[in-house]
C-alpha cells in the first residue's frame, strides 16, 4: 500500500496538468533557497520559471518509455527493462541515436506504482498522438517520455533541399502509434502556435517548427519565383510545410532578428 502527498497541493507544489497516466507537478515557488539566492528565485517565479516533475501512475495497464537517465524515483512494484533485443538491435539504435541526437537506449517501466521523473526547468507538453493522426515528427532533444503503445522511428528528410537548407538536421525522431507523448518544449505552451493544414501550406522564415505531422511534405523554397525577387523582399529561403497535417511552432524560442527599441534622449 502506498500513501504519498505527490498529488496533494502544498505551499510549494501542486498538480497543474494531466493527460492519461501522466501528471505534471509544478513547484509554484522555490522555497529551498539560501539568503543569497532568494532574490533570484523570487523573480524567477514571477516570470513563470518553475521547477517541474512528471509523474506516471502505473497499474499493470501498460508501460512507460523514458529518456535515459530521466527516472528519479520508482514507488511501488515497478520493473525496468531496456528496449534492446540483441547486439544487432543495439547497433541499430546506437546509429539512430547518433543521427537524431536522442539517446540510443530508452528504458521501459511497467508494474504498479508511481514513476517520478527528474525535475526540470524546461516546459512540459503532453501531446495526444490522436491529435496528430498517430504520427508526429519532433525536434532533436524534445523527447522525455511516452506510453509504450508509441513507437519511435528515425525519419530522414524526403528532399535534398529540406535536409541541406532547412536547418532542421538530416534526420529526426518520429513518434508513431496511440497514447500520450511527454515532450520538453523550449517555450511554454501559451507561446506555441498550432497550425492545422488541410491540403494547404505554411511558409516559415527559419527553423521555428518544433513538431509536425509526418504526412506533411517539407521543402525549402524561395519566397518569390526569382532570385532577384527573393533578394528584394529580404526574406530569401523559407521552410515550407505542405499537405494535410499539423505544425507546432515556437516563434519566440530564439528571439532572432527582434529589433530592440533605441533609447530616446
Amino acid at each position: 500500500m502506498i500513501k504519498t502527498n505527490l498529488f496533494q497541493a502544498t505551499d510549494a507544489h501542486e498538480i497543474v496538468n494531466k493527460a492519461g497516466r501522466f501528471y505534471l507537478l509544478e513547484y509554484g515557488k522555490d522555497i529551498s533557497v539560501t539568503p543569497e539566492s532568494a532574490s533570484a528565485a523570487f523573480f524567477a517565479a514571477k516570470m513563470n520559471v518553475h521547477k517541474k516533475q512528471v509523474i506516471a501512475r502505473l497499474n499493470n495497464d501498460g508501460g512507460v518509455i523514458l529518456q535515459a537517465g530521466a527516472m528519479q524515483m520508482m514507488i511501488g512494484h515497478l520493473r525496468a527493462a531496456t528496449n534492446v533485443s540483441g547486439a544487432g538491435d543495439l547497433m541499430k539504435k546506437y546509429i539512430g541515436g547518433k543521427v537524431t541526437g536522442e539517446t540510443a537506449i530508452k528504458p521501459r517501466y511497467e508494474g504498479t506504482g508511481y514513476l517520478v521523473l527528474e525535475p526540470t526547468y524546461r516546459y512540459i507538453l503532453f501531446e495526444n498522438l490522436d491529435d496528430w493522426d498517430g504520427n508526429m515528427v519532433i525536434e532533436d532533444g524534445m523527447f522525455l517520455a511516452c506510453d509504450d503503445s508509441i513507437g519511435m522511428k528515425v525519419t530522414a528528410r524526403s528532399t535534398l533541399s529540406s535536409a541541406v537548407l532547412g536547418n532542421e538536421g538530416l534526420f529526426n525522431t518520429s513518434l508513431v502509434g496511440e497514447g500520450i507523448a511527454v515532450l520538453e518544449s523550449p517555450v511554454p505552451a501559451d507561446e506555441l502556435i498550432i497550425v492545422d493544414l488541410v491540403k494547404d501550406e505554411i511558409r516559415i522564415d527559419g527553423s521555428m517548427a518544433i513538431a509536425w505531422s509526418k504526412t506533411l511534405e517539407f521543402t525549402v523554397e524561395r519566397t518569390t519565383k526569382t532570385l532577384i525577387g527573393s533578394a528584394a523582399s529580404g526574406e530569401g529561403l523559407v521552410n515550407v510545410y505542405r499537405g494535410t497535417g499539423r505544425v507546432m511552432i515556437a516563434p519566440v524560442a530564439r528571439n532572432r532578428g527582434i529589433a530592440v527599441p533605441k533609447a530616446t534622449k
